[in-house]
């Protein structure tokens, strides 16, 4: 599968400033897959250590001096191969489990920056390292589930091409778009994680055995996210992380076609209905990357962080496929809806995991008495509010309530309609909402109807 990530890796190759690189992200979005293709299409061979296989010799590999020639020579001397420092990959996987070998990369950047290291890992399990990080040692990146266009580039190429090879949105006609929003609806029932993907491409001639396998993998899935808890985090820890990770579906489908309700925190855990309980195992899903954080403010100024209060905030999941999941919701129910008029909260979750992927990485959503735009977000140095529908019936009173207190020089409305740019507002159909960036805040291109 191509994935965006891919060229970003290669960027990071041929930089002549290079430290040794840390792909971030949570478990199963693809990180050990995309580090192996890299290495098979960009160098001459790759050493490949997984430190999650908890063998004694990888362990001893860093046990040591930490010194790099010596970790080389005892890397060579386990593969029974040479490593060349100047066309080989030596990939350290599961990173986070090897605290000494996290803690080798300042070695490898001082004294052996020609060797190509790159780690996977996890954000969550570096920062609970008893090892001192290396800051300033090391280059980072971060993979998410695969956004929609990732998806539809393994799913429908040719449609790929015709909607995101040029940036020409306009010219999107009611065919293109059709096909789009049923491609929509497909990825709204797997998500983005590679594995359900995958599982989806290999029986998508019949609709009804591919999703009931998607299903099956992302349940499969959801344990592994779980027991990941306990892993991690301890017993009693993990039990309110767990009840924390299946309250955010629960709360989020309580909307149907209004905007997501802020958190709540009563009925959580029991007899902890304050937020000074929760906050633990709340930050600890958003280290881990399973829940996305979005603080709500009332007054829509830069920095919106200062505006943002601690305990009022949104919450979503990482994936809409695992959000259908959770639910358990009627995979014929996602695929036979009418532009998406099932549940609203679905799109608001499928924005939001677009705009994280996109690289928009602080979100925040703005309220005033019962007005509520889903989305603030600052473009080109402005705050611009970015209201989500979930299918074709656009009248955003919030979205005119927030203009008559703000007067924006521009706003965003994400719907089931086809792409719109007028002279104040750009409409955006739901399967473009990651491609919104700073350049949106510009003149229109074209004459506003």
């Amino acid at each position: 599968m191509f994935r965006k990530i891919d060229t970003q890796l290669l960027a990071w190759k041929n930089s002549p400033f290079r430290k040794p690189l840390i792909l971030y992200g949570s478990r199963q979005v693809g990180k050990t897959h995309a580090l192996k293709n890299f290495g098979k299409a960009e160098f001459g061979k790759t050493f490949y250590l997984n430190f999650e296989e908890k063998r004694d010799d990888l362990n001893r590999l860093f046990g040591g001096s930490l010194s790099s020639k010596e970790i080389v020579t005892r890397i060579e001397l386990l593969f029974q191969d040479r490593i060349d420092i100047e066309r080989d990959l030596l990939i350290l996987d599961e990173i986070q489990q090897c605290p000494r070998a996290l803690t080798s990369l300042k070695y490898f950047a001082e004294t052996m920056s020609q060797l190509a290291v790159c780690c996977a890992g996890s954000h969550l399990g570096i920062a609970l390292s008893d090892e001192a990080f290396p800051v300033g040692q090391v280059d980072m990146l971060h993979l998410f589930p695969m956004d929609f266009e990732e998806f539809l580039g393994e799913a429908d190429p040719q449609l790929t091409q015709a909607t995101f090879g040029s940036s020409d949105w306009a010219g999107i006609d009611e065919f293109l778009h059709a096909r789009l929003w049923e491609s929509l609806k497909i990825y709204y029932m797997t998500g983005g994680l590679p594995a359900a993907v995958a599982s989806y491409l290999q029986r998508k001639e019949s609709l009804v055995e591919a999703f009931g396998e998607v299903r099956e993998v992302q349940r499969n899935l959801i344990a592994g996210y779980i027991s990941d808890f306990s892993k991690h985090a301890g017993k009693e820890n993990a039990n309110h992380i767990h009840r924390v990770f299946e309250n955010v579906p629960v709360q989020l489908s309580r909307q149907l076609d209004a905007s997501t309700a802020k958190f709540t925190f009563k009925g959580v855990i029991p007899q902890k209905g304050k937020y000074e309980f929760l906050a633990g195992p709340i930050n600890w899903l958003v280290k881990a990357g399973l829940v996305i954080k979005v603080p709500i403010v009332e007054m829509p100024s830069i920095p919106l962080k200062a505006f943002a209060k601690e305990n009022v905030f949104k919450l979503y999941l990482f994936d809409v496929g695992i959000l259908g999941a959770m639910l358990d919701l009627p995979l014929s129910a996602l695929r036979d809806q009418d532009y998406g008029m099932y549940k609203g909260f679905f799109a608001e979750n499928f924005v939001a995991q677009q705009f994280v992927a996109s690289g928009a990485r602080d979100l925040f959503a703005w309220t005033h008495r019962t007005s509520e735009v889903e989305f603030v977000r600052v473009l080109n140095g402005e705050v611009i509010p970015i209201e989500v529908k979930s299918g074709q019936r656009t009248r955003a009173k919030s979205l005119a309530s927030y203009a008559e207190r703000y007067s924006p020089s521009r706003m965003i409305h994400i719907s089931g309609r086809p792409y719109h740019r007028g002279s104040l507002v750009t409409n955006y159909p739901l399967y473009l909402a990651g491609k919104i960036r700073d350049n949106d805040t510009a003149e229109p291109s074209v004459a506003a109807s």
